[in-house]
């Protein structure tokens, strides 16, 4: 009997532990319910603070729009490539108009001929030709003699002018201030140069002294320009880079490192991006490297 009424008493206390469990639970439910917990303050940042915020994000949203435009160096519109066309904005006409200029043997001079020649509209002339680079001597005033000492009357030659591309060292050593080693110089500088392609090169020649020169450029001046065979740059040797004009040791190694870690150069403007290049002379060394 004792067992009886103690295992009812049991019963009993578990069922009134469910029943209070159940009766907790309805309570939280009705409380998550029917009571609003959202705060009824509201956070307001004075206006002044949102418009600076705001801009300062517009203004690195800018930045960062600006960063990723391609960025676009002097250049030298004669040698234009499909490639650089493209990225300028030229249409498919355009670029082969020029390409078509330049295999007859011209150059663009300025920014008036490139647009006669191409045919592009004003409004890009005006956004692409603020970077046209042309070389040194053609920005000089036309039908004005070179910045050289005049030689003397006496010393005129009123003959022909041959072309400088073909004067032989004998022929040199007939203009006086010229002898056997700066004839010979004359004509080795000529040989590395793959041929004069004007008459301003002569005051690369070390040792040509400026009325020494102008002597020459009486007598001889580029008539015919040389024919350039271009290397190759995915496929050259480093001895055949090193030897192309206005590259040195240093510069040839850069180009070899930049080709390792591309794999392959898809346009000569690529060579800008290597550290240190003589962006300067990039127009001469295109004269020299093609890539394909």
């Amino acid at each position: 009997m004792k067992k009886l009424k103690s295992h009812f008493w049991y019963n009993k206390s578990q069922r009134n532990g469910v029943f209070f469990l159940l009766f907790f639970i309805l309570i939280l439910q009705g409380v998550y319910f029917f009571v609003d917990f959202s705060s009824s303050e509201e956070t307001n940042l004075p206006s002044e603070e949102i418009i600076l915020f705001q801009n300062q994000i517009d203004s690195l949203k800018l930045i960062e729009i600006e960063n990723r435009k391609p960025k676009i160096y002097p250049f030298n519109p004669s040698f234009i490539t499909d490639y650089k066309g493209y990225q300028l904005g030229m249409t498919t006409q355009e670029i082969d108009r020029l390409l078509s200029h330049r295999e007859s043997g011209k150059y663009i001079n300025s920014a008036r001929q490139f647009q006669v020649v191409t045919k592009v509209s004003d409004s890009l002339l005006a956004v692409i030709s603020p970077y046209f680079k042309f070389p040194d001597w053609i920005s000089r005033k036309k039908n004005t003699s070179l910045n050289y000492n005049k030689p003397k009357e006496e010393e005129i030659f009123t003959g022909e002018k041959q072309d400088l591309n073909i004067v032989t060292a004998i022929q040199l050593k007939e203009i006086k201030g010229i002898g056997d080693k700066l004839s010979e110089r004359i004509i080795k500088y000529r040989t590395s140069m793959k041929g004069f392609m004007n008459d301003e090169q002569l005051e690369q020649v070390y040792g040509l002294k400026p009325e020494v020169i102008a002597k020459v450029l009486q007598r001889y001046t580029v008539l015919s320009q040389p024919t350039i065979e271009k290397v190759n740059v995915n496929t050259a040797t480093f001895k055949e880079v090193l030897h192309l004009p206005y590259i040195d040791y240093e510069l040839t190694k850069k180009i070899f490192q930049y080709r390792d870690e591309v794999a392959e150069i898809q346009n000569l403007e690529e060579l800008k991006n290597i550290e240190d290049f003589p962006i300067e002379n990039f127009d001469k060394i295109a004269l020299y490297l093609k890539a394909e």
